[in-house]
């Protein structure tokens, strides 16, 4: 008899060869007085996965199941368990952790199944299709944290930086949360999509003068840029904040850094800082908003396998997605 239960899932062996998935069982830690046990019927993927299991974010433990915007059933509940219940539709947000006294690292939504303790379980409301839900589990709490810690509302000139998987909830949030929305983009590409979404308005920053209208307008700046490269002009992207306006990061683009001077902060006395995920609170008020003013995801639903899963990340780092991923149909692979 196995010392502990096994799930089976799509791990990835080595970063050398990351974007090889293999159809593997794995252990998983006891079952604890406050866990919960999920069938997982959908997953969004993420580019964190990209940077997790190619190495750009750090050592790993391997083999590893990435995939950590995940939505499923509860199958079972440990006996103090509050936050959920059998049956219910949950979402939930991890892997790669160790588990205390087992050494058995926790696998992610590529897989059959997951448990988890039921803090990091998040009730979907029935409104929201599973695939459309995955990917607000990262992407989405993502931007919505920071665009309602830092006052995105009535009243509020708030622009995104970047239209992609992350920018495209922030167009989204801030418009359903009230605000004068706009989107920053190098071209002019995906202002039609931009304006699908709901933007007021739209900068390119190919086109001289740019920023030159808007200057000293914005009360926040929500930046989700995936590259700080050559053309990368900070001091005109802050020159756009009213004073005392805020610039939030919430992007991770590897070995990147921003090249800012003391003199871009005079004029305006603008702020800079950055966010990561949200609150537990933020996550359920998140998916009460979506639910209520009816914001669906632009996701490309795509059948979980081994072969999808490749060409998935392949698109992914293409940028050939608009907007998320979700991988879907895990009863044809897993059995139901």
């Amino acid at each position: 008899m196995a010392k502990y239960d096994k799930y089976v899932g799509f791990q990835v062996n080595s970063p050398d060869s990351y974007k090889s998935f293999h159809k593997q069982e794995f252990d998983v830690k006891p079952f604890g007085d406050n866990d919960v046990e999920i069938k997982i019927e959908a997953c969004g993927v993420c580019s964190s996965d990209i940077h997790t299991i190619s190495g750009g974010w750090g050592d790993q433990k391997f083999p590893l199941a990435v995939g950590h915007e995940i939505v499923g059933r509860v199958l079972r509940v440990g006996p103090k368990v509050t936050l959920a219940k059998e049956g219910m539709r949950v979402g939930m947000d991890t892997y790669g952790a160790v588990w205390p006294d087992t050494g058995i690292v926790t696998q992610g939504g590529y897989s059959s199944h997951v448990r988890t303790h039921e803090y990091w379980t998040y009730p979907i409301p029935d409104a929201i299709p599973s695939a459309s839900a995955a990917p607000m589990l990262c992407a989405g709490i993502t931007t919505y944290s920071p665009l309602v810690r830092n006052g995105c509302g009535p009243g509020k000139k708030v622009a995104i930086v970047g239209l992609g998987g992350l920018g495209h909830f922030g167009v989204l949030w801030a418009k359903a949360l009230g605000a004068e929305t706009w989107v920053i983009s190098r071209s002019h590409s995906k202002e039609a999509d931009a304006k699908k979404m709901g933007a007021d308005g739209f900068l390119a920053t190919q086109d001289q003068g740019w920023n030159e209208a808007h200057k000293m307008t914005f009360d926040l700046i929500i930046s989700t840029a995936n590259s700080f490269g050559e053309g990368f002009d900070m001091a005109a992207y802050l020159a756009l904040l009213d004073v005392h306006g805020k610039w939030i990061s919430v992007g991770l683009p590897e070995e990147a850094t921003l090249q800012i001077s003391p003199q871009d902060f005079m004029e305006n006395g603008c702020l800079i800082g950055a966010s990561h995920l949200g609150s537990r609170r933020e996550m359920l008020d998140m998916f009460k908003l979506a639910a209520e003013k009816k914001i669906d995801s632009w996701v490309e639903s795509v059948p979980i396998s081994a072969e999808n899963l490749a060409k998935t990340i392949e698109r992914l780092e293409k940028n050939d997605v608009r907007y998320r991923f979700t991988m879907v149909d895990y009863d044809k692979e897993f059995g139901a």
